[in-house]
């Protein structure tokens, strides 16, 4: 069940370094143009495969751009800074397919390069997880940035393996979503849940709750009764349906 407890920043940057390095093997064998489907649509509608590619850059270079915030700022929780996600989705696709041209003529090594960077500066700015740095819309701690990065970078990955089924040889790299990354995911996704509703709730199978939570699966109450389970069997798993998806 999910308690008080939460993922230390060391963990989560581990986790988010393993993510990253799983994901860039797995990218690395489709080439610059994902194996010729660069610019066919991707599984986010209006985005292609290679404005998907794109963004993965620009999600991690919001910790490159994060500084230390003067003592005694505030910061946004986790789900409130998910939350502003909706209203800037146009703002992040517009600046998504910006940066897809910038980088047309070298996508994997300049997205490569980002991550990098990004991960360099997660040391830099040091073990304190509730240290507030200033990210790109709001002031946050390290640890819930950290977090949100290794939801950008799992969430994204799905939706590779969604927009390029089929298309990747079976060859290469199984599975760009890394086991352990994917698990702290659900886990921060649902303690968002449990936080707002109060119910006893354990996540069961880890990718089906990420997708139902980031709004990559429709809502349907059969599937988030597989995805969690709960400690009250006499009602069981709640009708989440107003609450999703998170972001």
């Amino acid at each position: 069940m999910i308690g008080a407890m939460t993922t230390p920043l060391a963990d989560v940057a581990a986790a988010l370094n393993r993510q990253w390095e799983r994901l860039e093997r797995w990218l690395e064998p489709l080439g610059d143009d994902l194996l010729g489907t660069a610019d066919q649509p991707s599984a986010l509608p209006g985005w292609t495969n290679g404005e998907l590619l794109a963004h993965l850059g620009r999600a991690m270079s919001a910790v490159t751009a994060a500084m230390p915030c003067p003592p005694g700022t505030k910061p946004l929780s986790l789900a409130e800074y998910l939350g502003t996600y909706p209203g800037r989705a146009q703002e992040i696709t517009d600046t998504t397919k910006d940066l897809a041209q910038e980088i047309a003529a070298t996508p994997q090594a300049t997205v490569r390069e980002m991550a990098r960077d990004a991960l360099d500066h997660l040391v830099a700015l040091g073990d304190d997880g509730d240290r507030v740095v200033q990210a790109r819309r709001a002031p946050i701690k390290l640890r819930e940035l950290a977090v949100s990065r290794l939801i950008e970078l799992v969430v994204h990955a799905d939706d590779l393996v969604t927009s390029l089924h089929g298309t990747v040889d079976s060859t290469g790299p199984a599975d760009p979503r890394a086991p352990e990354a994917t698990r702290i995911v659900a886990d921060e996704l649902l303690r968002i849940v449990v936080t707002r509703g109060g119910w006893r709730l354990e996540v069961v199978e880890p990718l089906l709750w990420v997708r139902l939570a980031s709004g990559r699966q429709p809502y349907d109450v059969d599937a988030l009764a597989r995805a969690l389970s709960t400690g009250d069997t006499a009602t069981g798993v709640p009708d989440l349906g107003r609450m999703l998806p998170l972001f």
